[in-house]
């Protein structure tokens, strides 16, 4: 297999996987903060929850569903700022998650990637490293 990269790109390519997987998996992990609530361990991420209270109607009373899962839209993110930090850390890693596979590609298809396409996936990277780490758009 030919390659349009260089041994420096190379290891760009590898490293841009690998931090834009880790980022991933930190974007989908509902362990952003901990906490207590009614006793018992809680933790949540922008769109992922464990341990949440929940109003039982039939008993009348809040109970702590102690199992992880998603909110259950977008609104019921608990607030403004929390469903904007999603979107961005989001768009973050998926611009991220798209130059580390076209860089991947270009270990293994000969002329995918000229210097003016690494320039460019080097500022898409940018900017997808600032959104996923809440620094784009002023935050």
């Amino acid at each position: 297999m030919a390659s349009s990269l260089t041994c420096a790109g190379i290891v760009w390519a590898f490293l841009s996987f690998l931090c834009a997987a880790a980022s991933c998996v930190g974007f989908f992990m509902p362990y952003w903060l901990l906490g207590s609530q009614l006793e018992k361990s809680v933790s949540f991420g922008t769109f992922r929850r464990c341990s949440y209270p929940v109003r039982d109607e039939s008993r009348q009373m809040t109970v702590m569903v102690e199992q992880c899962g998603r909110y259950a839209s977008f609104q019921a993110i608990p607030s403004a700022e929390w469903r904007i930090c999603t979107v961005v850390t989001g768009l973050g890693c998926g611009l991220l998650l798209l130059v580390a596979l076209t860089a991947l590609m270009g270990c293994c298809v000969s002329e995918l990637i000229s210097r003016t396409v690494g320039r460019v996936a080097g500022g898409i990277q940018f900017l997808g490293g600032k959104c996923s780490c809440g620094q784009g758009m002023g935050m």
